[in-house]
Parts: structure tokens; sequence; C-alpha cells
């Protein structure tokens, strides 16, 4: 494959065989990923079938290295140093020298270009040959022909000993400077390919293994299993995904989340691959190695994302299907046009010349003719229209996964473009997700804590911390979005959860409660205990709003968002919570169980707006999937699982108003390369069939096509670091910088 365009078919290929989810073709390792769906057997004579459909060939790959994408660069690196050096030596002999009109300088020409033409022009006719067999055409059948076209003209005029211009150096310059194009745009893809790969380096390749009886073996990490225990020591890289079983120790975690404190690890804790352990010893029992880490999956998201499209880009590969043969057949007309009609071709290019102020290049007829349509043949781009989308998604998505910003695909960055509300989720969204409880009342509280212990949500681990005393339940089981019920011994019936639950349920509330109101008017949630239908208990909970939430709405809003907020708790303690937030009290919704979530999301799209649901991942699956966006807080072990179209691994909120800003820009520069690229192609095509451009002229233009979609990508960098300091690096010593894991609920 020689450029973004081969990639494209070949996903397409690949992609088309059934049972396939999803196929990442990587251009510089010369590797295709392919996941199958759930249940599906892996056909690998369907895969290679599917390959050879589009031109190619495929065989099961070996682990992946690093030698593929240097063969490729170094491919492109000889093209363009014998190409440059046989150029520039015609270029001198013609240009400088004047001995274009020699007959032994054209002996030279034809001596020195030949080589170039069969070792350079070699990729080119390859994938041409491919493509044409499988009944198909891209960039290199434009390129082959162009080239032999104007080194088989000049073969014959030399040969016929006709004398005259003969245009050897221009065969050597197309290969040359389109060469260049390619070893450009395979240096830049190949750094932003290593930027991420360089994340599996991170994590050393051996640990200390503690036996059984407590004494120490270096181990290879491939030789780890999970469930066996790992010693880290102040200094050390954590070599596996695992749980703190003691000890504690300060993790930089920078290199995976993006976040700039170090993160305090006790008993219990995940640390993961990768990461830097600042200080402290700790033993941690491994949960998974190699493939199945973390980092390894965020690395696989990411590279998906770099290798996905946007709907947007659709129009540029319909275009680009029929771009080639609708190239080929303009480049036939004006080869004709200037040989046949010579003279009315001469008088139209000569008046369109005076009045564009563009010479016209001087030639004969039958030179006019091979010179046009090779021009025609170099100077149309399809690379330029299959890289304006993937160029810019690729940096797009890799700068985002450095500031711990995970994007699913490229059509979760087009569907960012479009949001008019954002919908966020209060409990660990807006606020910090640790509520604590600030006042009791009544008696039983150690029924409470027990009952809340075997709940992970927020609430229940700060309601099970008033009391360790243990007890035993029968059918105890969790309501979502309600509180937790058991059953006694003594066969009574308990329940702790919200007032409007337990009242449902029919308990006996009192109303008014001096209580309730009290904590309720301070922003406080209030939970309820009941036994037997008879309350025995009240607990109050306050969890903070997020510092950063009033500045980040407040940002949203300028950037022309309207910000909602939704929450199961009471009115009174959700428009304190938007308060301090900074959200109108008109645009809080209260007591909403998560069921409802996703008909709310329903309700705002069906007035128009484009929504965006933030939730924390807890019960809010439903409205991640119903919303044109969603964005998900989650811990870095749970994104394979996650629903949303842009997870944060970030525990502050102020990620969301740069995930959707970091979109944007991204859906801008698309936009730009795909404008470029139809203006490129519009205006050059026409202007080579005139005989206004050189061959020459025609594949520095074609070269420089790629390069102007390439840098435009790239400047995405540059507007993330103005936007949030500079990118974080993976290199060991940054990292050792900065740094957090979040702690979500």
């Amino acid at each position: 494959m020689n450029c973004a365009d081969c990639a494209r078919h070949v996903s397409d290929a690949l992609q088309g065989v059934s049972g396939v989810s999803s196929a990442d073709v990587s251009l510089q390792e010369g590797r295709a990923r392919v996941r199958w769906r759930a249940g599906e057997t892996p056909n690998l004579p369907a895969l290679s079938a599917a390959v050879r459909s589009s031109g190619y060939t495929a065989k099961p790959a070996p682990m992946a290295t690093e030698a593929a994408p240097r063969a490729r660069m170094g491919g492109w690196r000889f093209n363009v140093v014998a190409g440059l050096i046989v150029t520039g030596l015609l270029m001198a002999g013609e240009w400088i020298f004047q001995l274009g009109m020699s007959t032994w300088f054209h002996w030279l020409a034809f001596a020195l270009v030949l080589p170039v033409q069969i070792l350079c022009g070699a990729r080119f006719y390859k994938g041409a040959w491919q493509q044409l067999k499988s009944g198909r055409s891209n960039m290199d059948t434009l390129v082959a022909l162009g080239s032999t076209a104007a080194f088989g003209y000049s073969v014959c005029e030399l040969f016929s000993g006709a004398g005259g211009h003969l245009y050897f150096m221009e065969a050597s310059a197309i290969i040359t400077l389109i060469s260049i194009g390619h070893w450009v745009e395979a240096r830049a893809s190949n750094r932003a390919e290593k930027s991420m790969r360089a994340l599996f380096r991170l994590a050393p390749a051996t640990a200390r293994r503690l036996q059984a009886d407590e004494t120490e073996i270096e181990a290879p990490v491939s030789e780890l299993q999970p469930g066996d225990r790992v010693v880290l020591r102040p200094g050390d890289r954590v070599p596996i995904d695992g749980q703190l079983l003691r000890g504690q120790c300060s993790i930089d975690e920078a290199m995976l989340t993006g976040e700039s404190t170090p993160v305090e690890k006790v008993t219990g804790n995940p640390v993961y691959a990768g990461t830097l352990n600042l200080n402290g010893q700790a033993v941690v029992e491994v949960t998974a190695v190699g493939e199945a880490t973390a980092m390894a999956r965020i690395v696989a998201a990411v590279e998906h994302a770099q290798s996905s499209r946007a709907d947007i880009q659709r129009l540029a590969d319909r275009i680009s299907s029929v771009f080639v043969p609708v190239v080929v057949l303009v480049a036939l007309a004006a080869a004709l046009w200037w040989g046949l009609a010579p003279e009315h071709a001469r008088r139209l290019s000569t008046l369109l010349g005076h009045f564009l102020w563009l010479p016209r290049i001087p030639a004969t007829p039958l030179a006019a003719a091979v010179l046009s349509a090779v021009a025609v043949l170099i100077v149309a781009c399809p690379c330029a229209l299959g890289l304006a989308t993937p160029a810019a998604i690729m940096v797009g998505a890799s700068v985002a996964a450095k500031r711990g910003i995970l994007i699913r695909d490229g059509v979760a960055l087009e569907k960012a473009g479009h949001i008019t509300v954002l919908l966020a989720d209060k409990t660990g969204t807006l606020t910090a997700g640790k509520p604590t409880v600030v006042a009791t009342q009544g008696d039983d509280l150690p029924l409470a804590a027990a009952l809340a212990a075997g709940s992970k949500h927020p609430f229940s681990r700060a309601v099970a911390k008033l009391s360790s005393e243990p007890m035993k339940f029968q059918d105890w089981r969790e309501i979502a979005g309600a509180g937790v019920q058991a059953t006694l011994p003594t066969a009574s019936v308990a329940r702790l959860g919200s007032l409007a639950w337990l009242r449902q349920s029919g308990v006996s509330l009192p109303d008014p409660s001096e209580f309730v109101e009290k904590w309720s008017a301070q922003g406080a949630t209030i939970l309820g205990l009941a036994l037997d239908g008879n309350l025995r208990a009240f607990v109050a909970l306050q969890d903070t709003v997020k510092p950063d939430a009033g500045r980040v709405v407040r940002q949203l809003e300028k950037n022309g968002l309207k910000v909602f907020m939704v929450t199961g708790d009471n009115s009174q303690a959700a428009r304190a919570a938007a308060a301090q937030a900074g959200i109108a009290p008109e645009n809080v919704f209260a007591q909403v169980q998560p069921g409802q979530k996703a008909d709310l999301v329903r309700q705002l799209q069906a007035k128009g707006e484009k929504v965006a649901f933030v939730g924390d991942g807890i019960n809010d699956a439903p409205a991640l999937e119903q919303a044109d966006l969603g964005i998900a807080v989650s811990q870095a072990s749970d994104i394979a699982g996650e629903a949303a179209d842009i997870v944060l691994l970030k525990s502050g909120i102020e990620a969301v108003p740069e995930a959707l800003e970091l979109a944007r820009a991204t859906l801008t520069t698309i936009r730009q390369n795909l404008f470029w690229a139809f203006f490129y192609n519009a205006a050059a095509v026409p202007l080579a069939a005139l005989g206004f451009l050189s061959p020459i002229l025609c594949a520095t233009a074609m070269g420089l096509s790629d390069l102007v979609v390439i840098g435009n990508a790239l400047r995405l960098g540059r507007f993330a670091s103005k936007q949030t300091g500079s990118l974080l690096s993976t290199d060991a010593a940054t990292s050792a910088k900065a740094n957090q894991t979040p702690s979500f609920p």
C-alpha cells in the first residue's frame, strides 16, 4: 500500500466480510487488525480473499514490530535520494549548462533515468498492476501512466533520431517529487503512530514476582498470570494492571490520564501498567498483563479512532471511486485535442493565458499532446482527497488521548461539532462523587451501614462508614436509583434509600420533618432507614461541587451551549448544587430515575436540540446511548465496555469543554482539507489540460497538495497546546513531573 487511499480500500474490503465487527488498517505497518462480532468464528480465508479483491495480498501477521514502518520509510528514502541525484544532474545540464538539445546529453539522460524508472518506479508500477488485475485504479495508476508516457515518448524520439527536446528529466522528476511527498507523509504518520505505541515501552519487560515464601525473583512479565503478586519499589514502572494488597505508594499516572497530581494508593486501589511509582513500597496482585491491560486497550481504542472515518468523508469517497478513470479520460481528451487540432488548442490556450496571466508551455503538436496528457495525469491528486479526513482524525485522536480524552471514532468527532445542549448528571460529574454523612437522626445506624455495605453507589459507600458491625441478611438487593432492601433473620424487611421510594413502598414518613427541611435547604440528600414500614432513621449526605464546575459551565455557555443538570435528588438539593455550578434553576431536572434519563434526552431532541449527555457510567448507559453524543467520566479500567462516544479519563470536568473544542477544531480541519483537495483538483486539472503547467510543476504541485493537507492536520497539536498547556509526553522524565488517576464512583 502506498497511500492512505490504498489503506481505505483494504479497510472497506475487510469490513465487508460477513461477521467482521471492525477492521483497522495501518499503512505504516502494512497490517490489518480485524475484530469479529461476538459468537462469530474467524474466517482467515475470507479475509485474504477480501484483501485480494482490493488489489493486494495478505497473510496472518506475527507480533507487531517497528520493522515494517522502517522498511516503508526506507523504500521511499531510496527513491528520494536516487531520484534527487539523477533529477538534479539533469536539471543542471538542461537549465544551467543549456545541454538539453545535445545528442550525447540525450543518451546520458536515458542512461541515468532508466534505473530510476525501473527501480524507483517499481512501487508505482506494482501498485498500478495490482489495481488493474482487480479492475480498479488509484494514484499509482496516474503516476505510472504519466511517468511512462514522458519516458516512452522520449525513448521513441531518441531512437528515431528525430532530435528536438526530450523529457527524460520530467519522467525522473515525476517519480522523485511524488516519492518525496510519500516520504514526508510516511514520516508524519509514523511519528503519530509511534507516539501512541511508545506507551507500550513504558511498561517494563520484567517484574519482581513475590513467591509463596515471600522471596522475590525477577520474572518476565509475559510469564505472569492473574493472581500472581508483584513488588513495587520507589522509582519502579508498574509492569501490570493490578490491585494493591498491602503497603501504600504515590503513583504518577500522567501518561494514562493526563492529570497533573500523583495519586495516593492504598490497599484495594487499582494500579495500571506503565505508570510510575514515585514513592512507597507495595505488593500488588496481578489482574491483567500485556494486551489485556488498560493501557493496551486505550492504545487499541485510539488506533481504531485514528483509522475510522467521519460521515463527511463519504462525499470524498464517492468522488475518489470514479476520480482516476475520469482523469485518464481527461488526459486522453487533452492529448487528442493538442494532437489533432493543435491550432485551435493553441489559440484557446493563448487567449486564456492572456486573461489568466499564465504563460503557456511551448511545444510541437506531438510534444504538446504528450505533455498535456502527462501533466493532467500527474497533477490530479486523489491522495489529497483520501488524506483529508484520516490525517485530521489521526492527529485529533492522538492529541486527545495525550490529554486523557478517549474519542471512539471519527463519527464522534463529527457529532461533537453539532451539539447545542449539554445535559450533565450531578453525582460524580458536576460533583466530586464522594459524598459524606453530615448529619443523622434516629436509631439503628449500624443496620443502615450494614445494608449499604453491599452497594457500590457513592451514597451507600458513605453510609457504610457509619459502622463496621457485621449483620446477616437474606434476599439483599439493590433497586437502581432508589435504594437497597433486605430481609433480616427475624423476617423483618429493612429498606435504605430515597424518601420518595420509601413512601412508594408504604413507609409512613413524618410531614413536615424539621430534619429534612433543614438539610434539604442546605443542598443535602436525605436517605431514610425503614424497618417493616416504620421509619427508623434519617441520614443527610452532601457531595461537594467540583471547584472548576462553575468555570466550566460558563465556558460552555460562552461557546453557545445550553447547560442542563439532571439528578435523582430532591428539588432543594438539586437547586443548591446547580446554584454552586452556575446552572439556571429552570435548567435543573430533579428526582429523575435512572431509566428516565434517556426519556429526558429524547424530550430535548424532540425540540430540535443536539444533546450531549455527560455521566459517570453508573446507570447512565441508556442515556449515553440515546444522546447524540455520549460523554462518560470513567476509570481507565472501564473503557472497554463504555457506551459513550467520548470517554474522559480525567477526574476534572474541565475536560468536557476541552474535548468539545478539540472535536470542533478537528471537524473544521477536515472541512478545510476537503475544500483544499476539491479546489486544488478543480483548478489544476483544467490548467494542465490547457498546457499551462509543465509535468515537473504538476509533480511538485501534487506532492505539495498532500503536504498542505498533512500540515493543516498537524496544526491541531498547536491548537491543543494553546488551549490546555503543553502536550503531555510519554517520556519517563516528563511523565514523572505530572499526573493523577481519577477516583471515580
